[in-house]
């Protein structure tokens, strides 16, 4: 089969990776691609939202089946656009994308159908805003309604917090996604991410993990993209998941089935726990990042027969296999980060700490430049390992990390901190 792969992330690295392994494989396209990418697959130099030039390519190449990593081309309809050229594509539609695009559509889902999650209310205006989060308490959750790459969600902790982070939403701090704000009580507990592959009616569970989305050491700093996960996350347990899919997951699936609207494709769901009770932060339309890079590395089963199964309403007859071991990623970002940061340091070493063993890097936000590999983004490199333990997986990739040269990056250094201290 020939498959087009389309993002430029280490998201789409791992998915590469993974995909370039199948059976079913005859040629791998990525668009654009990255130089990590390059060495699996073929990249052409088309941009994820470039819609146009995607179908023309993939009607070029008879693309069998394209694959939509990010999920910004997913919320402005790409799936839509190569369903209706005829091209087989894992989704799901901009109807199902809802579920990403707007943090207030979900809020109102999880109300209508009992799913647990935290109380909220939406806003287009900043006083009824900032009314309703001081009878909140502190601290309390603004969160933009639309999508705002990973960093639309503000927890103020003071009451002139709220004031100013409600304005900067509706001032425009994260353009046309803070047009609606939803405001909603801070849930305690602990975070983790659950994935499932959804045909519309069948629902196949993949494996949890656990982001650190603080950019720094102790959960300090900004929230980022991700700054690191690792798999499987002790606090999903098998008590945990089966709620997780009775309470939140199945009831969302039916729930946009009955809307006429059926979900297809990879959801994400990020959980609060709380004594052993999942309640749901909110949902995305694709694979995490860098929850990806962890899960890849532990599927032992074909990635492409998975997703061509959730595409073809087939999910009913699969099942997949899952290494026992551990594996956890460390993001390399570039200083700054997740503010500004510059572009174009050259990185050394990254093919010393490739060739180290059961150790992965995914390019994440790279270049070359002159014959060398240089930085061209916030999050730059993937360090990722597998190890019988998390505490094992956890020492293979900073010893990774240790032979990379880039004086202009910067990594935590506790990823995985809550599964290697239990």
């Amino acid at each position: 089969m020939n498959i087009l792969l389309i993002g430029s992330g280490g998201r789409e690295h791992a998915l590469a990776w993974a995909l370039s392994a199948s059976p079913l494989l005859t040629k791998l396209y990525c668009a654009p691609g990255n130089p990590g990418i390059a060495a699996v697959a073929e990249c052409v130099p088309i941009a994820a939202m470039d819609f146009e030039g995607l179908l023309a390519f993939a009607g070029e190449k008879k693309i069998d089946f394209a694959v939509v990593g990010p999920e910004t081309p997913l919320v402005a309809g790409l799936w839509d656009r190569f369903e209706a050229a005829g091209i087989k594509t894992l989704g799901p539609s901009v109807a199902g994308a809802v579920l990403e695009g707007s943090k207030g559509f979900v809020k109102d889902l999880c109300a209508e159908n009992g799913i647990p999650t935290a109380a909220y209310r939406r806003f287009r205006a900043p006083e009824p805003a900032k009314a309703f989060a001081r009878t909140l308490g502190l601290p309390v959750v603004i969160k933009a309604d639309g999508l705002a790459g990973g960093k639309g969600v503000i927890i103020p902790e003071t009451d002139a917090d709220i004031e100013a982070a409600i304005d900067f939403m509706f001032e425009g701090g994260f353009g046309e996604s803070g047009a609606e704000v939803v405001v909603e009580e801070f849930m305690r507990g602990e975070e983790a991410s659950f994935f499932v592959l959804s045909d519309g009616e069948h629902v196949l569970p993949l494996a949890g993990a656990q982001d650190h989305k603080r950019a720094f050491d102790a959960d300090r700093g900004p929230n980022t993209g991700g700054m690191g996960a690792y798999s499987p996350a002790p606090v999903l347990t098998a008590d945990v998941v089966e709620k997780t899919m009775t309470k939140i997951i199945k009831p969302t699936i039916a729930a946009m089935a009955a809307r006429g609207t059926p979900y297809m494709g990879v959801l994400f769901a990020g959980l609060m726990i709380a004594d052993g009770a999942p309640k749901l932060i909110e949902y995305n339309c694709r694979f995490g990042d860098p929850e990806c890079q962890v899960l890849m590395m532990r599927l032992k089963s074909d990635l492409l027969t998975a997703l061509i199964a959730a595409r073809d309403s087939q999910l009913g007859h699969i099942d997949l296999r899952w290494s026992d071991d551990a594996a956890l990623t460390v993001v390399m970002a570039t200083k700054g980060y997740p503010g500004d940061y510059g572009k174009g340091s050259e990185i050394r070493g990254v093919d010393a700490a490739a060739k180290l063993e059961d150790v992965q890097i995914f390019h994440a936000g790279t270049a070359l430049k002159d014959g060398k590999l240089v930085a061209n983004g916030g999050r730059v490199l993937n360090v990722t390992a597998v190890g019988p333990t998390v505490t094992e997986a956890q020492r293979r990739a900073y010893e990774a990390v240790d032979l990379i040269d880039w004086p202009e990056g910067f990594c935590r250094r506790d990823i995985g901190w809550r599964a290697v201290g239990r």
